[in-house]
């Protein structure tokens, strides 16, 4: 069921002005402006290109300086925010499942010397094997997805990854707390079926699967082409003195000779893509050492992560006419037939949150501030997602607005910037809890010929070991 059939069955108006309302509830320090702000970017007309801009819109009744003061020194509370997100209707798979993906987005800062605690992106160039490593601030987001071909996702959480922080640990804490907020909201009962969490290639996910193991959750992940994974031991012969051998054969993606024959392989004629061919096998683990994330753990041998490996391959891909297969795993085992075509296909939904990304980079703005400090990158960042929240559950209300070259969109079939195109005829008719501003008048300002002799601090780019972290920490106290 679709997120669009779930607030049709309920007073759609009703649902987008209770949300509105408890946004506003959200909102600390400086609300008003913040509030009016949002409602600014949504119902501005075209991309947004510059934050000053978005002040001359007439749902913005405030100076340019206040837009810039709510966010440099405004409040959002933003664990509430997450609770309300996770209370919406959501979205779920054919069979009623709760489909996640979690990937990451960067805002790319690479001239702002004085913002502290950017990372090195890594951004894809135009030409092939053009990557780039470009100071920003890395966001990892948790959205939940639709069925079917969309370019819709609902936004659930967005974590902004920083120097000293362990990616894969993050990760699976923002999963965590997604999935516990998700229960304690009623969408995920005792007796349904687990939550898939799809991620990408940059993912350890067979450190999450080990890490979420106690939650009702299956994870699945692409695996680099050049993985090694091994199957489990054989039993020991009878008779046979002396140690057990920890782990089996190997199974090297890159090597078929050492696939041994799939347990399933199912077939399926796509209009997209061609004729799809998957093959799973069963019980493939990875070799883990001791050391990186594993350093810390235990005496003994370290666990055995075992699950399943599917293999996609397509006839042909868009601009593609020979692509490379597609490897997957799958954090249960004793996959079924029906598992394989199931997985694959969820697998191709998690690419419905880059045209998420697309639309709130290109169309919101949200990377276009030139903001100095991460705390208010991170307002800006939960403003954007409140909008693009807005945006979904007005789904039901928008009225499709094409342009004269443009085709009219079929029915329930609008896109995010189709709805927001038509945003502003429906502001009128939800709640408007910010209050008028209040006549006052400017400061006085720097006296004229003065100089700003305070210099702003410069902080270095990139990822801080433990050891430098524990002397910053030091030198804190010390001051």
């Amino acid at each position: 069921m679709s997120v669009l059939d779930e607030v049709d069955c309920v007073d759609p108006l009703g649902v987008l002005s209770g949300f509105r309302q408890d946004l506003y509830g959200c909102l600390g320090r400086r609300s008003d402006a913040l509030f009016e702000l949002m409602d600014a970017l949504l119902c501005t007309e075209g991309p947004v290109k510059t934050l000053v801009e978005l002040s001359l819109a007439p749902e913005h009744r405030r100076g340019h300086g206040t837009l810039y003061g709510a966010l440099n020194h405004g409040r959002l509370e933003v664990a509430r925010l997450r609770r309300t997100l996770a209370g919406l209707p959501l979205p779920r798979a054919a069979d009623g499942r709760i489909v996640l993906a979690c990937d990451v987005s960067n805002w790319l800062r690479p001239d702002a010397a004085t913002s502290p605690e950017r990372l090195f992106c890594h951004t894809y160039g135009r030409g092939k094997g053009s990557a780039q490593m470009i100071p920003g601030w890395p966001y990892s987001i948790v959205a939940a997805l639709e069925v079917g071909r969309t370019s819709w996702t609902a936004l659930l959480d967005a974590v902004r990854l920083g120097p000293g922080d362990d990616e894969t640990a993050v990760t699976a804490t923002q999963l965590r707390e997604v999935v516990e907020r998700l229960r304690a909201a009623g969408h995920w009962r005792e007796g349904d079926l687990p939550i898939l969490i799809v991620l990408d290639a940059g993912y350890d996910v067979t450190r999450l699967a080990f890490l979420l193991a106690d939650l009702p959750v299956e994870l699945l992940g692409r695996m680099r082409s050049d993985r090694v994974l091994y199957f489990p031991p054989p039993p020991q012969p009878p008779g046979k003195v002396g140690r057990k051998p920890k782990r089996g054969a190997e199974f090297k993606f890159a090597d078929a000779a050492t696939w041994p024959e799939p347990a399933i392989t199912t077939q399926t004629s796509t209009t997209r893509y061609g004729k799809a061919v998957a093959a799973s096998w069963d019980r493939l683990h990875p070799l883990l050492s001791r050391r990186s994330a594993w350093a810390d753990y235990p005496e003994g041998d370290l666990p055995a992560i075992e699950g399943t490996v599917v293999r996609l391959r397509v006839d042909h891909l868009p601009g593609d006419r020979d692509p490379k297969p597609v490897w997957l795993w799958w954090s249960r085992i004793s996959a079924t037939a029906a598992d394989v075509d199931r997985l694959w296909q969820a697998f191709l939904r998690r690419f419905d949150l880059e045209h998420t990304f697309r639309m709130i980079k290109q169309t919101l703005g949200w990377t276009r501030p030139k903001l100095r400090t991460p705390e208010a990158a991170d307002r800006w960042t939960w403003l954007v997602i409140a909008a693009h929240t807005q945006l979904r559950l007005a789904r039901p209300l928008a009225e499709d607005l094409p342009r004269p070259w443009e085709r009219s969109a079929r029915p329930g079939r609008l896109s995010p910037a189709r709805v927001r195109r038509g945003f502003r005829r429906l502001h009128g008719k939800t709640s408007q809890p910010a209050g008028a501003p209040k006549p006052g008048t400017a400061g006085p300002g720097r006296p004229a010929g003065s100089k700003n002799k305070h210099r702003a601090r410069e902080h270095p780019v990139g990822k801080q070991s433990k050891t430098d972290t524990a002397k910053s920490a030091s030198k804190r106290q010390a001051a």
